[in-house]
């Protein structure tokens, strides 16, 4: 059975996040350093196919807490200082995703398929 346009487009999302976060989880971070990696992270994923737009935003305060009792200036970029927004457009079908905390754990979900 073939997926439906809408089951791509969900699929298609899926696959944008993990690229996201496994190709730069791990990366060094800093204050910084946080706005050009964000730009970095998010232009890079606007390139795959029908990616409509991506905002990432690097929680500069929770880095900065993260960073406040440590011996360096950086840390490694993980989810919880990842606010991550991907809309896809497959089809006529537009899929709106989010990455946010929830419980100490990076959740990637579906907020809205339209179309």
């Amino acid at each position: 059975m073939e997926p439906s346009d809408a089951q791509a487009a969900c699929f298609e999302a899926g696959i944008k996040f993990g690229s996201l976060y496994h190709q730069f989880a791990g990366t060094p971070v800093s204050p910084d350093s946080a706005d050009s990696l964000a730009r970095a992270m998010a232009e890079s994923i606007e390139n795959q196919p029908h990616c409509e737009a991506v905002t990432v935003e690097i929680l500069t305060e929770e880095l900065e807490r993260a960073l406040a009792d440590g011996p360096a200036d950086y840390t490694e970029l993980t989810g919880r200082f990842l606010d991550v927004e991907i809309r896809i457009d497959y089809e006529g079908h537009t899929v709106r995703t989010r990455m946010e905390m929830e419980d100490g754990y990076p959740l990637m979900r579906l907020v809205d398929v339209d179309g």
